[in-house]
């Protein structure tokens, strides 16, 4: 675990160097245990790194392979490496690391290697007798990879930060960007919030030879599902489920530092905690936020999931005045910004601080296995399609009412549903995950049109590449998938355990359980009850209780904060933000007039994704 960068194609060997170690710079957080580079005429390679797997110095990076002609810089963890090692015993290793079987894959396999890789990884591999370069991305993007091209030239690094910390990256803003930004409060790959910066989308790679740059893919959920479950009983599919999490989750628990899990008393990490209490070799070491308020705890949930398993539980009680107090670290911390992200910040904090420099989380669990109220919302769109057939003009007049009558977001989500002329889900998905709606954002940016829906675009084009029609729920996994949970859920993880130098894993996200779900009947998972595949797969592993309980995630008084402790700090933001030429200034004070009056179809989260975007557009000092 680390952090990586890169620069490929500038000719003078000083002049790369010295940008590749403000890049390394930038990024140190990522990884405090060592640093490391490689620099020849058109290829320099750099990395920071986090010592998990062999702390020795024998791990440093970047390394090279055995007969010298391989350079390798990588990014996270290749849980399978040690039976890779078995299979090819050939290589003469001189490492117990797992970044070392890399290159003995690729000694053998060449690129096609990575389909032998279970992890989650950003990597960079030079071959020098070749003169070509790759870079590749996990199958669900759960390390992040960004690059900027220019003609033949391109840079990487595992953090927009680190890019323009070359010098070599013009501080402008994506304005193309910005819609997608003020629709779902993140911005969706391949783009980013930086003009000319993208990100390396999952499950593909870059491939630099003789100054052509392209990019492939090798693996996505809607092409590379399983279809084993097909025709079998339930309780197969039950053991079967079972058993790929229980061995994902073992898989996960190779390190050679102190580890744990975050536990937060509900289905997804109990889950986790109870199945690595079954396989590990120690006491399971346990981590919870709690608060002292009763409405935000779920201190009693994670307390009992703990003396079930008998784990080493650490119950860190903060105030929501301790968590204030961490929210401007944390949103210095953020390296692309986001509408969420503070949580996780405060979480790794105290874990790290704790000891831990291992942690397993149980994100991914309701996107694979419809836990979110839209499954339901989506399986009823599609059951009472006929509905559509009802006269436009009549439901539009049914939703203005409802509207009117009740005005909330729920309702103008529903009047939105109502006038569309469809409801298959590259149409309404993007709906029901869409915060602002595009009526609203012309009157924000006052253009008279936006930019495409970035989250239809991907489902669609997801429909595209779909060799056989996927059951409605995992229809809606892959656009879960594929848009908040890759570029919302992972990359907060990932900026904000990693500025504390804390790896997380995710075992919902092994690619094998990943591919076996997908292809599970939705008579099978529908959500009759809250993930009703995984806990009857669970068997008697959780109490009933836990799995009958509420749903709560991470609950703060947001709300309350933005009219009183962040209010100065809120509205110094906003109106700056008014001042760029985005946003016409007089529809964002309305907005925020609206908030602090208590409007209810203006949640706290419409108004602090802009607060969090003009900080982070002030922190990297980037122009409209």
């Amino acid at each position: 675990m680390c952090g990586i960068s890169g620069i490929i194609g500038i000719a003078a060997p000083e002049e790369a160097g010295r940008t590749l170690d403000a890049m390394n710079g930038a990024i140190a957080h990522r990884g405090p245990d060592d640093c490391g580079s490689f620099v020849v005429p058109g290829v320099a390679l750099g990395q920071r790194r986090l010592s998990i797997i062999d702390l020795s110095c024998a791990g440093h990076q970047p390394m090279l392979s055995a007969d010298g002609n391989l350079v390798l810089v990588f990014n996270g963890e290749i849980y399978n490496y040690r039976e890779l090692k078995q299979e090819l015993r050939d290589y003469p290793y001189q490492t117990q690391t797992d970044t070392e079987v890399i290159l003995a894959a690729w000694q053998k396999w060449g690129r096609e290697c990575v389909h032998h890789f279970n992890g989650m990884f950003a990597l960079a591999i030079s071959d020098k007798a070749k003169n070509e370069v790759f870079l590749f991305r996990d199958r669900l993007g759960i390390k992040p990879l960004y690059y900027f091209q220019q003609g033949q030239r391109l840079l990487f690094c595992s953090e927009v930060r680190g890019l323009l910390a070359s010098g070599l990256v013009p501080r402008k803003l994506n304005r193309a960007a910005l819609a997608d930004y003020l629709r779902y409060q993140t911005v969706h790959a391949p783009e980013t919030m930086v003009q000319g910066v993208q990100m390396l989308l999952p499950g593909h790679y870059i491939h630099i030879s003789k100054g052509e740059i392209t990019t492939s893919s090798y693996w996505s959920p809607e092409k590379n599902y399983s279809r084993e479950a097909e025709g079998k009983p339930y309780e197969e599919v039950k053991r079967d489920v079972h058993d790929l999490l229980q061995q994902a989750v073992a898989r996960r628990l190779v390190a050679d530092v102190p580890f744990g899990a975050f536990l937060s008393g509900g289905i997804d990490s109990s889950a986790i905690v109870g199945l690595m209490s079954q396989v590990a070799s120690q006491r399971v070491k346990t981590f919870s936020v709690t608060f002292e308020e009763e409405a935000f705890s779920e201190a009693r949930f994670a307390a009992a999931i703990a003396r079930k398993f008998d784990t080493e539980h650490t119950e860190i009680k903060l105030t929501p005045d301790d968590f204030l107090e961490l929210i401007p670290a944390a949103l210095q911390a953020m390296d692309h910004p986001s509408g969420d992200g503070p949580n996780t910040f405060v979480v790794s904090k105290v874990t790290k601080e704790a000891g831990i420099t291992m942690a397993l989380s149980g994100l991914g669990g309701d996107e694979l296995f419809a836990g979110y109220d839209m499954f339901t919302q989506m399986a009823t769109l599609h059951r009472y399609q006929w509905l559509a057939s009802v006269p436009l003009a009549l439901r539009r007049v049914a939703g203005k009412s409802l509207k009117t009558l009740k005005p909330s977001v729920a309702t103008n989500k529903i009047n939105e549903l109502l006038g569309l002329t469809s409801w298959k889900l590259s149409d309404a998905y993007p709906i029901i995950r869409q915060v602002l709606p595009d009526d609203y954002l012309l009157q924000l940016t006052g253009r008279e049109a936006l930019e495409k829906n970035r989250v239809q675009q991907l489902v669609e084009a997801s429909r595209q590449r779909q060799e056989q029609l996927l059951p409605v729920l995992s229809r809606v996994s892959v656009a879960e998938i594929g848009s908040y949970m890759q570029n919302t859920l992972l990359r907060d993880t990932d900026q904000m355990s990693m500025a504390h130098a804390l790896e997380v894993r995710v075992p919902f996200l092994d690619y094998k359980l990943v591919e076996y779900v997908l292809g599970v009947p939705d008579s099978y998972k529908y959500p009759t009850s809250p993930k009703k595949l995984l806990t009857d797969a669970l068997g008697d592993l959780l109490p009933m209780d836990i799995i009958n309980r509420p749903k709560m995630g991470f609950v703060l008084p947001w709300q309350n904060w933005l009219k009183q402790e962040l209010y100065a700090f809120a509205d110094e933001k906003l109106k700056n933000l008014g001042k760029r030429g985005l946003l016409r200034p007089e529809e964002l004070h309305q907005l925020w007039q609206r908030f602090l009056r208590g409007d209810v179809a203006v949640n706290w989260a419409r108004v602090w994704a802009l607060v969090v975007l003009e900080n982070w557009l002030e922190e990297n000092e980037l122009e409209a």
